[in-house]
């Protein structure tokens, strides 16, 4: 499917009310630096300087990858179902964090091997996980494009259900490896450079990891140069939960929803979206910045700038969950009606260039 038409531009008129709204307020102009730009963000793409945070989710995508086989991974494959279980159940980091903040957590299988028997699990299993990538290609296209319309899907759904703005996570042994030849493949760096520890590889095990990912890179023609076709690289070297991802981009592109970006494998998607759908990036939310190699670089290109430097490794969206809380606290200045107007003082002047 061409997405490349999809998605609509911010609405300017709300976002110049919502800046107007910021410098209304008795405070220093700009006073709350990148949170008051985020808010300006969320009106354009709500369409109302009225922005709305209260309800909302975090979609956590879970997935198998069969480059797992490799042992690039500190654990096996079977920790998928298991993490994946528990955060169905509300047991798992992200559901702990987001209670303290008010925020829901879907669990949905778009493709893990073993069996999940939690009965709150959103079911969209594609497959028993991925292909092995250094064997043969990790999925076929339609397998891709049902991951995508799968994540398109969700953002649908929980926009019928109320929910005004969503954060992406994710749960799938192996999935820092497949989002690495991924992020190589589409900004045309090699695997040395986009490379990290994941969950937390020794130093023996990092170096397989690498020579996977280069090893990979050569042997589909992604080595050396900037690889175009997204689409592609998605299929040969991605994972069931990277094109989902990918497609609740688009989606929040299609209806109008703030999808907050956590870290690697999010910014991974982020980047697939953006070059399938230009109108995806948006809707694209930054919330921290992973200490994945190469995620400073694919922020780069998206023109994002995250708030959140604590170099987490967690995953699960639970980057994603810890913006909401500081987005809380600057909704509540947001709404002061504390005016220089209403106090009759003279407002700030702005004086930057």
């Amino acid at each position: 499917m061409d997405y490349t038409k999809l998605g609509k531009n911010p609405d300017q008129e709300a976002m110049v009310q919502a800046k107007r709204n910021w410098d209304a307020i008795a405070k220093p102009l700009n006073g709350l630096g990148k949170l008051e730009e985020l808010f300006v963000r969320i009106a354009g793409i709500q369409g109302s300087a009225d922005v709305r945070i209260k309800k909302r989710a975090v979609l956590v995508f879970c997935g198998d990858n069969g480059v797992t086989k490799q042992g690039v991974t500190q654990t096996d494959s079977h920790v998928t179902a298991l993490v994946a279980d528990n955060i169905a159940e509300g047991k798992a980091s992200v559901n702990r964090m987001c209670s303290r903040c008010n925020t829901d957590v879907f669990a949905i299988d778009v493709g893990i091997a073993d069996p999940v028997y939690s009965q709150h699990i959103i079911r969209e299993r594609i497959a028993d996980g991925t292909k092995d990538f250094t064997v043969e290609p990790a999925m076929s296209a339609k397998q891709a494009e049902q991951a995508i319309q799968t994540g398109i899907r969700m953002v649908k759904r929980f926009y019928d259900e109320g929910y005004t703005i969503l954060a992406t996570g994710e749960m799938g042994i192996g999935n820092t490896t497949t989002s690495s030849a991924v992020a190589a493949s589409l900004l045309g760096m090699d695997a040395e450079t986009v490379t990290g520890r994941g969950a937390g590889l020794s130093t023996e095990g990092l170096l397989r990891k690498k020579t996977v990912i280069a090893n990979a890179l050569t042997k589909y023609g992604f080595d050396g140069w900037e690889t175009s076709d997204a689409f592609e690289v998605l299929c040969t070297v991605g994972g069931f939960d990277i094109a989902a991802i990918a497609g609740a981009f688009i989606g929040g592109a299609m209806y109008g929803v703030p999808i907050v970006i956590d870290g690697l494998i999010s910014v991974v998607g982020a980047l697939v979206a953006s070059r399938l759908c230009p109108a995806s990036r948006e809707v694209m939310i930054p919330s921290h910045m992973s200490k994945e190699p190469c995620t400073v670089k694919i922020m780069e290109e998206l023109k994002l700038s995250p708030i959140i430097h604590g170099e987490l490794a967690l995953g699960e969206g639970t980057g994603a969950a810890l913006l909401f809380p500081m987005l809380d606290m600057a909704e509540a200045v947001y709404r002061n009606d504390e005016t220089f107007v209403k106090l009759a003082i003279p407002a700030y002047q702005s004086y930057e260039e």
